[in-house]
């Protein structure tokens, strides 16, 4: 299972802070049996953002592409939006498991606004910006992701 981790932060695309995110969601990659083929940090952009899923879902053809950052209600906040309009079909539960699960652990849990789909044979997984978050949500999904791949790819029914 090939994976892009996807980081949408403006400071970080402008080379001010740290990709914290990226590397912590990197390593939830590789922790469900991923290989990471790339990682990438874009601007908090819809077009720029939709741009780089189209690019790995259709050109790279990778499994999996997970992004981070994005996915609240600040105006620039625009990474779920950009995943709708890529995406042809979308995958509620995984968004939803991630938010219930982080309800043990953020106070403000339901302001996460992170979605899934599929476009084409490639899954798409938003997941918060916190770095804290990531593996808090992941746990969640981490058994689904892999099984998904594996429908997605026809190898299991």
């Amino acid at each position: 299972m090939r994976a892009v981790v996807l980081t949408v932060s403006d400071s970080r695309a402008r080379g001010e802070a740290e990709d914290e995110s990226g590397t912590r969601l990197a390593a939830f990659a590789a922790d469900i049996g991923a290989e990471v083929a790339a990682r990438e940090v874009v601007p908090d952009e819809q077009p720029a953002i939709e741009a780089r899923l189209r690019h790995w879902a259709d050109e790279a053809a990778v499994d999996l592409v997970l992004t981070t950052g994005g996915t609240g209600f600040a105006p620039r906040d625009v990474t779920p939006e950009a995943t709708r309009a890529v995406i042809e079909r979308e995958a509620p539960g995984i968004g939803e498991a991630m938010r219930l699960a982080s309800r043990d652990h953020v106070r403000l849990w339901m302001v996460s606004r992170g979605v899934a789909g599929v476009r084409g044979t490639t899954l798409i997984v938003n997941f918060p910006g916190s770095p804290k978050s990531i593996p808090e949500a992941g746990e969640a999904i981490k058994d689904a992701l892999p099984h998904a791949v594996r429908l997605l790819r026809g190898k299991e029914h």
